[in-house]
């Protein structure tokens, strides 16, 4: 009989498991209930051919697009997303402002959120997202000297996010701009920020949202709807009531995969921004908190990722994973707080669920440098180079 120092050691991962594995199911899992949520209306559609399968194609061709991406942005090292930083905000810029040029950007439903390339659309915003992650972890870390200091650290960065806003708010995008927003105050309050300047800073962002609701008629009546849908459930409340129907009707287990009655034609964007609503009425309770729980582990093991940064005295690649994981936890919070009533409706999906091939692409690049983080912590705690 072999001893226990006979007997072959199992190599520790080169990643972390938890997370690969939390957002592999999230993304397969969405695929599954895209294709369940959208079978209706790709039936129905002029654009698809009446082809059932439409929606489940296009995801499944962007899914596969975004792992590809992410293979080859794993292979990047932080350090060169640092020097990438300030030039790919830059051209998320310029991606924003292309936007909203007659002729160029893409209007669907009264807002101007898209480049069009033929047979697929570039939606900015969503790369944003990941550009202000690397940008402000970037220029957290330049300003690190200067953390107590509002006009050295604070209002450089806030005239930039000005300026991403201004485009953001023309397209419309306010879920976006609040996302993006959240994102750079996160990461400078992570970086070093005074608890208390992070507070004031707080209230006036809050105020700030107060005022661009009041000034927006369109806005305001989205905030009314949330507060009572039922009272004007065919108008400003019909998408949350329909949401809420469809709670309603999943009950504990739900009533069976593919067996949704508000995906028919009832529950609008039920493949996008109301897909955790389909998951809810087909999967029930169980399928909502499986799905709230693969989210939590994402989340908590960016931080933790995080944290293992900042003890080797890793400071950018640390920021970068607390705002992935900031953005992952922002955005499916706005997203599920939308689809139960809790939250105003905004145009957020779900993040590695919801169809839509930027938001798909954007989050596996996002991942993949998230587990080149973990794994560059691991070399270096094995006394490898990086």
């Amino acid at each position: 009989m072999l001893s226990t120092l006979d007997t072959p050691r199992r190599m520790p991962a080169e990643v972390d498991l938890t997370l690969l594995w939390s957002a592999m199911i999230l993304l397969l899992t969405g695929m599954v209930m895209v294709y369940s949520a959208s079978i209706a209306i790709a039936e129905a559609g002029h654009f698809s051919g009446n082809h059932p399968t439409y929606f489940l194609v296009r995801h499944g061709v962007f899914l596969g697009i975004g792992l590809i991406a992410a293979a080859f942005v794993f292979q990047v090292p932080l350090s060169t997303w640092q020097q990438l930083a300030p030039w790919l905000f830059v051209a998320g810029f310029v991606l924003l402002a292309l936007v909203l040029i007659p002729g160029v950007g893409r209007d669907v439903n009264g807002a101007r959120r898209w480049l069009s390339f033929g047979i697929v659309n570039l939606q900015p915003s969503e790369l944003m997202k990941l550009f202000a992650v690397l940008y402000a972890a970037d220029y957290t870390v330049r300003k690190m000297p200067y953390m107590h200091d509002l006009k050295k650290a604070f209002l450089p960065l806030a005239g930039a996010m000005v300026g991403v806003g201004f485009f953001l708010l023309k397209e419309p995008d306010f879920g976006a701009f609040v996302v993006i927003i959240s994102i750079a105050i996160g990461i400078l309050f992570l970086g070093g920020m005074r608890a208390r300047l992070f507070a004031i800073l707080i209230v006036v962002l809050v105020a700030a949202f107060a005022v661009l609701i009041i000034v927006s008629p369109y806005r305001r009546d989205r905030i009314f709807g949330f507060m009572d849908p039922w009272a004007d459930a065919l108008g400003r409340g019909y998408q949350l009531s329909h949401a809420l129907i469809a709670f309603g009707r999943g009950e504990w287990l739900g009533v069976g995969l593919g067996a949704s009655v508000e995906k028919l034609f009832y529950l609008p964007e039920a493949h996008t921004d109301f897909l955790l609503a389909v998951i809810a009425e087909e999967l029930g309770f169980a399928g909502v908190v499986m799905v709230i729980v693969l989210f939590a582990l994402v989340i908590q093991r960016a931080f933790v990722i995080g944290r293992q940064a900042v003890a080797l005295e890793r400071l950018y690649p640390a920021l970068v994973a607390q705002g992935i994981g900031i953005w992952i936890g922002i955005q499916s919070f706005i997203n599920m707080g939308v689809n139960t009533g809790l939250l105003p409706t905004k145009g957020l999906t779900l993040p590695l669920m919801s169809f839509g091939g930027s938001g798909i692409l954007a989050n596996c690049a996002a991942l993949a440098i998230l587990l080149r983080v973990d794994w560059e912590n691991r070399q270096l705690m094995r006394g490898a180079k990086v």
